[in-house]
């Protein structure tokens, strides 16, 4: 057995020598004062996962401090360092989340010192004007923002001063960005960093509580809102930068949108402006003054990219559950949609072919949450499956759904869920017979050729909707139709993933009809067709049907094994194949081998199949005169889903005598793999042994009484002593 040597952790040294340090050393002298001592020998260590042991202790010490000790010179100094420290620490320094850890614990007494020395540092790193340590602040500031409540309290408490640092950052980030167009390395630097301080901006609006928002409601006489439409106006820049990666146009798209929500603060004044953004029908008089000051580029033409990702924005960072946004989130979310198609026959560049994908999968979720609440009689109209809105979205998955890009296609298919879903949204409550719209949607599936892989995973989502007995009253000959494409093997994985939620859900209706015999209807829609299959298709066609669907068959209903044994073994003696099928007996090795490999069987005579095919059957399996159905016989005998199951003395005396008439194989590739099946008996010999060997050793040492009485471990050793002899 390989023993895995354990990974290291690697934590970088925290070195630290400041003012700050120098006065700790004051205290760490004095042998009464075990907290400043712990600090200052951390600090003095050269090993980072000894520092992380060392500040563990600090909150114990804490705890047991004397009464009285809270707003000590001592207790502010330890308070002032560790903060220091936290600063100090890289981001992705595990030593950073054990100071976290430790300045959040610190007990109630002592809190008030720890908030103001953490307060005091904050203060002074946004104070930085050096540009080279902007990225450092910034990362800084998300760190509190992250799962650390007194850092964010801090951080909030300043957020005025924390804004004005961020508009700093971004417009120095911006300016440097023109300068150093060309330079690869740098540029993409520079484009992480912004992309940071874009996305804290947007956190510390959306962390940040009302109380803190309250100066807001000042209006434009309020210095925080100054400072919000100086960012705002800097997204904006951003949103137009071509010279920028889409993913930072991206969140500054939705930057715009979340700043426009928490300023305006009124849901029909919010929603009109976006839908006037979006439309590109703004007009001045309905536009307030500070947003045409900051926002003004957004009122032109706007490129096709950047209006993506506005409404990329609108459907990430408005609140359409519940019903929050009124009418005009309604109106809103049809005209988004407008818009999106509208752009989906403009935008073909890859990337924003993905973005434009993601959006509207995103404004489906928008909505299923719409239509979920209380939401007026006309939005459900304009978003029925019979709708001019869906028909169109519709379009749009039918040109998708085999696109080049593995994420569109992905997306295509969320999305022709989500339709089902918000048709079904929309239509509840209805009272009436058959839903025309999916039985339309239906049968124009079944129309398209077999050979359009976005056919597949579309019927699989209409199975969860509708039920697979309502595809096969259209056409019971789907199963079929399905099989006799899987010999393409381009086709196989797609087919067999459609048959498999097929199946998987048909299995369900029946068993919720109550019927004792449901399982025979089963087994006649789906077993049925892969027997005559396996028995009188050409070998090289039935090869992918045994990879991709008999397992999931299998795994799906297990006793389903019982039905194809009975099927096969009687005919299995007279129909044995010609050269170009399996017959019986060939479809019969296929089955047995599949199911022992995936854990159905054992060939063992403590299980229940044993019996149920004669060791003649196996026999003329071996010596077919067939390549395939020998090493499927051969398959039968060395594979085990169970790498420590014991051969037995039948298995290893049918195996001597597959050798006796194969051991002259004229095929380089059948010889190939009966050595490849060879060789996996024989790791299950040695891996049976040493679990053999074990057994064996407790029933020497426990005694017999204490071994299992179904096996015996020293007589299944000499077996193999003798036969591998």
């Amino acid at each position: 057995m390989v023993v895995k040597k354990k990974k290291e952790i690697r934590v970088d040294v925290l070195t630290l020598d400041s003012p700050n340090v120098q006065h700790l050393k004051t205290f760490a002298d004095d042998p009464e004062q075990s907290l400043p001592s712990l600090l200052f020998q951390c600090l003095q260590l050269q090993d980072g996962v000894q520092q992380i042991h060392c500040i563990k202790k600090v909150v114990p010490i804490l705890e047991n401090l004397p009464p009285g000790s809270s707003g000590t010179e001592a207790l502010r100094c330890c308070m002032d360092v560790l903060a220091e420290m936290y600063f100090t620490v890289g981001a992705k320094n595990p030593l950073k989340k054990v100071l976290a850890s430790s300045l959040n614990s610190v007990p109630e007494p002592c809190r008030k010192d720890a908030v103001s020395a953490f307060t005091c540092c904050l203060r002074k790193d946004i104070a930085v004007e050096d540009a080279g340590r902007y990225r450092k602040v910034v990362d800084n500031l998300a760190s509190c923002m992250d799962s650390f409540p007194l850092g964010s309290s801090c951080v909030i408490g300043l957020i005025p001063e924390v804004l004005r640092f961020l508009v700093k950052v971004l417009h120095t980030f911006q300016s440097h960005n023109k300068r150093i167009l060309g330079d690869g390395l740098a540029q993409t630097q520079l484009t992480h960093d912004l992309l940071a301080a874009v996305k804290l901006s947007m956190v510390l609006i959306q962390k940040c509580p009302e109380p803190a928002q309250d100066p807001l409601q000042q209006g434009v006489e309020c210095p925080l809102w100054k400072t919000m439409c100086d960012l705002l106006c800097s997204f904006c820049a951003i949103l137009l930068d071509d010279d920028l990666l889409q993913n930072i146009q991206s969140t500054a798209g939705m930057a715009v949108i979340l700043y426009l929500r928490t300023m305006l603060n009124d849901c029909d004044r919010l929603t009109n402006l976006v839908n006037n953004l979006i439309l590109q029908s703004q007009d001045p008089a309905d536009v307030p003054d500070w947003f045409t000051a900051c926002c003004d580029s957004l009122c032109e033409d706007l490129p096709d990219p950047a209006l993506l990702f506005l409404c990329q924005g609108a459907l990430a960072m408005l609140e359409w559950k519940d019903g929050n946004l009124g009418c005009g989130g309604e109106r809103l979310l049809v005209n988004l949609l407008t818009v999106l198609l509208s752009l989906s026959a403009r935008l073909r560049e890859s990337s924003t072919a993905l973005f434009l994908s993601r959006t509207l999968a995103l404004w489906t979720g928008s909505a299923i949450d719409l239509l979920s609440s209380s939401c007026t009689r006309d939005l459900r109209e304009n978003l029925n499956g019979h709708s001019s809105a869906l028909c169109k979205l519709l379009e749009y998955v039918y040109v998708h759904w085999e696109h080049p890009l593995d994420a569109v296609r992905h997306q295509a298919k969320l999305v022709f869920k989500n339709i089902l879903k918000i048709h079904h949204s929309a239509v509840a409550g209805h009272s009436g017979g058959d839903d025309s719209f999916l039985s339309e949607l239906t049968q124009k599936l079944l129309n398209l050729e077999w050979h359009s892989k976005g056919k597949y995973a579309s019927l699989a989502c209409l199975v969860e909707c509708v039920g697979t007995e309502h595809l096969l009253s259209v056409d019971e000959r789907i199963p079929a139709q399905i099989l006799d494409v899987m010999s393409d093997q381009s086709f196989a994985p797609y087919a067999s993933n459609l048959l498999e939620a097929m199946f998987v859900n048909h299995k369900k209706q029946l068993q919720a009809t109550g019927e004792s015999h449901w399982i025979e209807r089963w087994q006649g829609v789906w077993v049925t067709p892969l027997i005559l299959r396996l028995c009188e298709e050409h070998v090289t066609q039935t090869t992918y049907i045994i990879d991709y669907y008999l397992p999931k068959l299998l795994k799906c209903n297990p006793e389903s094994l019982n039905y194809m044994i009975e099927n096969l073994k009687t005919s299995a003696s007279s129909n044995i194949g010609s050269g170009d099928n399996r017959g019986a007996l060939g479809a019969l090795m296929a089955c047995l081998r599949t199911a022992r490999a995936h854990g159905h069987l054992r060939f063992t005579k403590n299980y229940a199949w044993s019996g149920r095919v004669s060791t003649s059957l196996i026999q003329q399996g071996l010596v077919h005169r067939h390549d395939q159905i020998r090493v499927d016989a051969l398959g039968l005998l060395c594979e085990s889903h169970w790498s420590t199951e014991v051969v037995s003395p039948e298995e290893m005396n049918l195996i001597k005598f597959f050798l006796k008439y194969n051991l002259n194989c004229q095929s380089p590739s059948i010889r190939q793999q009966l050595c490849y099946l060879l060789k996996k008996l024989f790791c299950r010999v040695q891996e049976s042994s040493q679990v053999l060997y074990k057994h064996q050793q407790s029933k020497i040492l426990n005694g017999p009484e204490h071994a299992d009485s179904e096996a015996d471990p020293c007589a299944a050793l000499e077996h193999y002593t003798v036969s591998l002899s």
